[in-house]
């Protein structure tokens, strides 16, 4: 059973997220959801940069630490959608409890000297991906492994950006299927 951290993506705390949070506990696991928007979900990608960029970066780490501070002392496996895996890929470098890292749909820079020895890691990402286009993954992938990730990348072509979304005009239902059943084998093995 792994203890994860589960973050919303640009979007806000949709349905889709306490759904994916609710699949994850149906096979076991411990699942936290902040809301790290304060309850505003939006329906545009247009509307919800528009509010990351109002919180700005700084406060919303701000945020995912207050909401992991008191869960991470038994190891968190960080987990995030987008935006949300951005996040979660910060918190987990900066924790030397955390027991794994889940990635959909997005990454993040990442710091020079940063060390990630023997961490778990898996990326699910639509192929291509405007948000997240082949070059910079491909470099953020030879920089996971150099910091000593033990890093998965899985990608789906033809996808939309959130194709796990249900709610969103990006899902793909097959992708979907395939990430989950791949994203419940990482946890199950953490």
């Amino acid at each position: 059973m792994a203890r994860v951290l589960l973050l919303h993506s640009m979007y806000g705390l949709r349905p889709a997220v306490h759904q994916a949070a609710d699949r994850l506990r149906a096979a076991g696991h411990e699942v936290w959801v902040p809301d790290l928007y304060d309850g505003r979900v939006v329906d545009t990608a247009e509307d919800g940069l528009a509010i990351k960029e109002e919180l700005g970066r700084d406060e919303l780490l701000k945020r995912a630490v207050a909401a992991a501070a008191p869960l991470s002392a038994d190891g968190l496996v960080y987990a995030g959608f987008s935006l949300g895996a951005a996040i979660a890929q910060n918190l987990a470098l900066g924790d030397e409890r955390c027991r794994g890292l889940l990635l959909m749909h997005g990454t993040s820079d990442l710091a020079d000297g940063v060390s990630a020895d023997d961490l778990p890691v898996q990326l699910h990402v639509a192929d291509p991906d405007t948000y997240e286009p082949a070059d910079w993954l491909n470099a953020w992938y030879l920089g996971m492994r150099r910091a000593g990730a033990d890093v998965e990348v899985f990608r789906y072509p033809g996808a939309g950006h959130l194709f796990t979304d249900p709610g969103l005009p990006d899902h793909d239902a097959e992708a979907a299927g395939r990430a989950w059943a791949i994203a419940l084998d990482f946890l199950a093995g953490l």
